[in-house]
């Protein structure tokens, strides 16, 4: 047997700490400035580490935020073609009338290109075009408020529901902060999508009835013209209701790091626009208090695994699939990084290929799991040929079938030996000479 390269092996379910000198754990309580949101989420995209969150689960209104779903749909839609034109409608202008949605000035009958109509509902917020996209593309508000149900269900948004396309108040409309993540990062791969939610200033093309037109987004914090500015943000959507509150998605890129702030339910104050201001804060304090930190690499081993059916070896080595590197506090003193293994079983069977995966690892910091990583074999184990035909020997005796044949056999012996005395039994009683009394016999 090969010499350990640990003290202890991990065996299935059973965990065992690797511990790395130097992380303390550190809580990640937002100092300096208050979050008034009554629901909010920082996380970052480049390691998916939260960094501040508050009521990710909570049921939450969530406004305007529903267009993402709304033009997520849009773009997915075999009917889709930026250079298609879409015209306006009466049944539009009835349904949008008296909600207090914000409208664009398209006419009824007047045509814009599909792509316009993108910008109008993703970057301005108009709930007209809203429902013109869910009648085109849906057939019908009803129809088209399905398929959004149907997505989230897809998306795995179980705290999700909509009852139309635009965000207006409704208690069937709800979602959650964690559900609001999920789809924007998803919304986010498609590259228009990206593109039109980082557009602070959009000119539609002159149209049939109009002649070229500016629109602007509602997200104050990529709007240079506003005290809401913020140079690093992008994206994505606003959205309000008095029953929803203030509500902002966004993302923000510095120095090669990439968050996404979700704020819901703020408070509305004349004069005031917290869930920019709050946003602005929390990339800052992101920016300036985090940063990358490689707490595992995939060149020394995690532990051991027992291999059973090699002459070669009586061990694999287990390593890191690839190396780990999350967001931690700045300075932080490498203190408590916890590697806990769980191996997919007691012992893996020869042959083995390097790079096989064999187990996984959760890295804990601070007493919460940041993140897991596969085990994998750090060499080749060729089996033994001849153990492996000892093993095939071994299982064909003990098989089930083996079982039925021994028992057929014992059985077999059990009747033979039970027939055998019988045979000797009635031998033995033909032998036996009569018995005459004295006195009867002949002669006497």
């Amino acid at each position: 047997m090969q010499k350990k390269i640990f003290s202890v092996i991990s065996i299935i379910f059973l965990t065992v700490s690797v511990i790395f000198p130097s992380l303390t754990a550190s809580a990640y309580e937002v100092t300096g400035f208050n979050i008034s949101a009554k629901a909010g989420m920082l996380v970052s995209l480049d390691t998916g580490e939260v960094l501040y969150s508050n009521n990710t689960e909570a049921k939450m209104y969530p406004a305007s935020l529903t267009k993402i779903m709304t033009v997520t749909l849009m773009l997915e839609s075999d009917k889709y073609n930026p250079d298609g034109k879409v015209a306006m409608t009466n049944e539009v202008q009835k349904l949008i009338s008296g909600t207090g949605s914000a409208v664009s000035t398209i006419k009824v009958g007047e045509e814009i290109t599909q792509l316009d109509l993108v910008y109008t509902v993703l970057m301005s917020s108009f709930g007209d075009c809203a429902y013109l996209a869910a009648i085109y593309y849906g057939g019908s508000v009803e129809s088209f408020v399905d398929m959004m149900n149907a997505k989230a269900v897809e998306l795995g948004l179980t705290g999700t529901h909509y009852s139309n396309p635009v965000g207006l108040h409704d208690e069937m409309t709800y979602t959650t902060v964690q559900d609001v993540y999920t789809l924007t990062k998803y919304a986010l791969k498609n590259e228009t999508f990206k593109t039109v939610c980082e557009t602070p200033r959009y000119t539609i093309a002159a149209t049939n009835m109009s002649p070229a037109r500016t629109i602007s987004t509602t997200n104050f914090l990529q709007d240079t013209t506003t005290n809401y500015y913020y140079q690093y943000a992008h994206g994505v959507k606003t959205g309000y209701t008095d029953e929803a509150g203030r509500c902002l998605v966004s993302t923000a890129s510095y120095n090669g790091y990439n968050y996404m702030c979700i704020l819901m339910n703020c408070p509305y104050n004349t004069g005031s626009r917290v869930e920019f201001t709050e946003t602005a804060n929390l990339y800052r304090w992101a920016f300036n208090n985090f940063s990358f930190k490689k707490v595992a690499n995939s060149t020394d081993p995690v532990c051991e695994m027992p291999v059973e059916l090699s002459l070669d070896t009586d061990f694999v080595s287990l390593y890191f699939e690839k190396p780990f590197i999350t967001v931690l506090p700045n300075g932080a003193d490498d203190s408590t990084i916890v590697v806990k293994t769980k191996l997919n079983k007691e012992s893996v069977e020869a042959p083995v290929k390097k790079g096989q995966v064999l187990g996984t690892a959760d890295i804990i910091y601070a007493e919460k799991v940041i993140g897991t990583v596969n085990l994998v074999a750090g060499n080749s184990v060729k089996e033994s040929k001849l153990l492996i035909a000892l093993k095939y020997i071994k299982g064909f005796f003990t098989s089930a079938y083996m079982k039925i044949v021994y028992g057929i056999i014992a059985a077999a012996i059990l009747i033979f030996i039970i027939l055998i005395i019988r045979l000797n039994f009635a031998r033995i009683k033909k032998r036996k000479v009569k018995y005459i009394p004295y006195g009867k016999r002949k002669g006497d």
